[in-house]
Order: C-alpha cells, then structure tokens, then sequence
C-alpha cells in the first residue's frame, strides 16, 4: 500500500503564506489578452486568438501590438500563478491532517 505524504505545520504555514502572496500578485496586472501577434509586412501587426472554437484575426498598429503583446504576457503570468494556487489548494485539501476536533465541530453542526 502506497502511503499518502502528510503536510508538517511548518510545510503548512509556508504554503499558506506562498498561496497568500500569488494571490497579491494577481492584483498587479493592469492589462490580460489571450492569443498572439505576429508580425505582417511591410509595417503591420496581426492579433490571432480562438473565439468559440474558431481563429480569429484582426489587425494591429505597431503601438497596439506592444499593447497586446504586454496584455499577452500578463495573462500568461496570472495563469502559472492561478495554476500554482490550484496546486497549493489541491495540496493543503489532500495532504493536511484531519483532526479529531475539528470533525466533531463539523459533525455537530
């Protein structure tokens, strides 16, 4: 049988304190996109993103390229943050002990 790790409090706290400073963080973006720009000739930009399943296209102007290239990379930034928290939650939910006192005050209510 396969034995399950089992959080210290020390391995706890740090997560806890980890899991609050990302969530700080995802305040800090002033700008989030999806898709992605590419360059077209001669001076031209192109935003490509996925609406409903389906390519779409649209272009840009030099200076709303930097704009979305910078909204781009925010998005990409926020979405490694929320996937660390989902994995400090998954952690914290399946590797925390359970304690008695806590059962029987869930239990009673």
């Amino acid at each position: 049988m396969i034995k399950n790790h089992v959080l210290t409090q020390e391995e706890i706290r740090q997560m806890e304190t980890r899991y609050r400073a990302l969530a700080a963080e995802l305040g800090s973006f002033a700008s989030l996109s999806q898709g992605s720009v590419m360059p077209q000739p001669p001076r031209a930009w192109m935003w490509t993103r996925k609406v409903r399943g389906k390519t779409v296209t649209r272009g840009l102007t030099a200076e709303k390229a930097e704009k979305m290239k910078l909204a781009i990379s925010n998005q990409r930034a926020m979405d490694k943050i929320i996937d660390e928290m989902r994995e400090i939650t998954q952690k914290l939910i399946l590797e925390t002990p359970e304690t008695p006192q806590l059962l029987a005050k869930t239990k009673s209510s």
